[in-house]
């Protein structure tokens, strides 16, 4: 692997890790023991004692989230374990503090079951300010993030199945309008059966495409209704009548090929046997199902994206979890609902419009990016993104009642985040129109 050597120095030299934990407020003296400890820190507990909102003036809680995982499915290793799964945690923490200013806490738990990781992280729910499922196996993250959703006060957010969906249906939707379809007509092949194949859908249902038009494949070929073989629940949901079988067969004609499986399902006899202009989002990690290259070769038509960084069009998750739980945490929301997840995806969908500044271009050796085939959706290093994505989630939450700390002045918090964040971007760029709550140009469907 030719990142080995320098990935493996990278997380352990000098300080182990990627992440520390570092004082906020001064342990200088004898006054500052007093205030940090006793006797002082019982006045922030008589406080919050009396009132249990107090916590998010005196404690960390309001800018505190937990990356949870029991490590039954990390990026594309499977079932390596929670000790091996840290180092993604710790990642997503670098992540959440780098792009949004969110402090974490990596909670890797010695929970196989469901019910344990239920249990658990209901216990922890004072400590954090929000939940950030990641890298747990399907069927379980189903549930958990069920039934966390339905019992915890704060949000609970399974990036694996979201935050996939959230960017995967942002470059769809600008895809979509640069070939000129009508989504209700887009028909649409999964490979994958999984959590964030069943996200993608889901929200691709929500922006207009047909349940019927879907067609989703495992390793058991076409889910189908009647199918008895590896089905489930969740499976069920999106079982459809046809008389394919295999994931070649269900390629025939289809406008949109959306992969969340594995290295090498995607051949170019299967491309070339699909509509004009074919959407092909190879996601698989590290290695997509088709590389674009071949892609390309078999189909020039094509475009095609992929969630590795060294392509065009990156299907990368950290374009959204950070900003929207930016959002979340600044209105004090209690859950991450539909209406939050669709404005994220929306707002980015905008930004890929916008110029791109200049910073980003040198992040990339000074390539020139502009809305198109080869430009979907932002690239990862653009600063502008948490500052469209976190005012539209903030503002979708309050119009949707789940903001407990509503912010009247959004653009007034666009500029006081700019602010924050450090952001050179003028503020005076970020238009008004990033908050919207309607879907852009291309989409049949607006947000309800």
């Amino acid at each position: 692997m030719p990142y080995k050597k320098d990935a493996l120095s990278y997380h352990s030299g000098g300080r182990k890790g990627k992440i520390e934990v570092v004082p906020t407020k001064p342990v200088d003296t004898q006054h500052d023991l007093s205030l940090a400890y006793t006797p002082g820190v019982a006045e922030p507990c008589r406080e919050i004692a009396k009132n249990d909102d107090a916590v998010y003036e005196y404690t960390i809680k309001g800018n505190l989230v937990g990356v949870v995982s029991n490590g039954t499915a990390v990026l594309g290793l499977g079932n390596i374990g929670p000790h091996a799964a840290k180092p993604v945690m710790e990642g997503k923490g670098i992540l959440f503090k780098k792009l949004a200013d969110i402090d974490v806490f990596d909670i890797e738990l010695n929970a196989p079951t469901a019910d344990e990781v239920i249990r658990t992280v209901q216990a922890l729910e004072p400590t954090f300010g929000g939940i950030n499922l990641e890298d747990i196996k399907a069927p379980d993250c189903f549930r958990i993030e069920d039934e966390l959703k339905r019992t915890l006060k704060i949000p609970v957010f399974h990036d694996d199945q979201h935050g996939t969906a959230i960017i995967c249906g942002a470059a769809f939707l600008n895809a979509i309008e640069l070939t000129k379809r009508d989504i209700a007509h887009v028909k649409v092949v999964f490979s994958g059966g999984g959590a964030a194949a069943m996200a993608c859908a889901n929200i691709f249902i929500s922006i207009g495409v047909r349940p019927e038009h879907i067609t989703m494949c495992d390793t058991k070929g076409v889910i189908y209704r009647g199918r008895t073989e590896g089905m489930n629940e969740y499976k069920e949901r999106f079982a459809i009548e046809t008389s394919k079988r295999q994931l070649s067969e269900a390629l025939d004609g289809a406008d949109a090929f959306i992969g969340v499986s594995v290295a090498g399902a995607l051949s170019g006899a299967m491309i070339s046997k699909m509509a004009a202009q074919p959407i092909i989002f190879a996601m698989a990690n590290p290695d997509p199902e088709i590389l674009p290259e071949e892609a390309l070769a078999h189909r020039s038509d094509a475009i095609v994206a992929t969630g590795r960084s060294d392509y065009c069009n990156q299907v990368n998750n950290v374009l959204g979890f950070p900003g929207i739980f930016r959002g979340a945490l600044d209105v004090r929301a209690t859950q991450i609902n539909e209406q939050m997840k669709l404005a994220a995806m929306y707002s980015l969908a905008r930004l890929a419009k916008e110029p791109v500044p200049q910073s980003v271009c040198d992040a990339y050796n000074g390539e020139r990016f502009e809305f198109g085939p080869r430009y979907l959706i932002p690239k990862p290093v653009d600063p502008r993104v948490v500052l469209w994505v976190a005012p539209a989630v903030a503002q979708a939450a309050i119009i949707s009642g789940v903001a407990r700390k509503p912010i009247s002045d959004i653009e007034g918090y666009r500029s006081e985040l700019a602010e924050r964040l450090g952001d050179q971007t003028p503020t005076a760029k970020l238009t008004a129109r990033t908050t919207s709550l309607s879907a852009p140009t291309g989409a049949s469907q607006v947000l309800r």
